[in-house]
């Protein structure tokens, strides 16, 4: 497989938009996806989240990066994302 195959998304295979919140795993990052959904009950706009444990082959991600995470085979018992790009890089102050 190539390398530039490995980072292409085939068109229908999901895809996620996080924030990379931990990077502390060698080659796994775990990156929290939010979404925003309205209560079934009071009506108001309210903001769910998940966390997926992703791929990061060169571990050169960071906290509070912004990435897109691709669904794929299982790597690992609870890891089954990649991440396909960087968004948006933290800003470090």
């Amino acid at each position: 497989m190539s390398e530039t195959q490995s980072t292409t998304v085939a068109k229908n295979q999901r895809t996620l938009v996080g924030k990379v919140v931990s990077n502390k795993m060698d080659k796994t990052v775990v990156v929290r996806v939010e979404r925003r959904v309205k209560h079934p009950v009071f009506g108001k706009i309210v903001i769910r989240s998940n966390k997926y444990k992703a791929h990061d082959e060169a571990n050169q991600y960071n906290e509070g990066d912004t990435v897109e995470i691709a669904e794929g085979r299982p790597i690992s018992r609870d890891k089954s994302w990649r991440v396909v790009r960087l968004l948006e890089a933290a800003h470090v102050i």
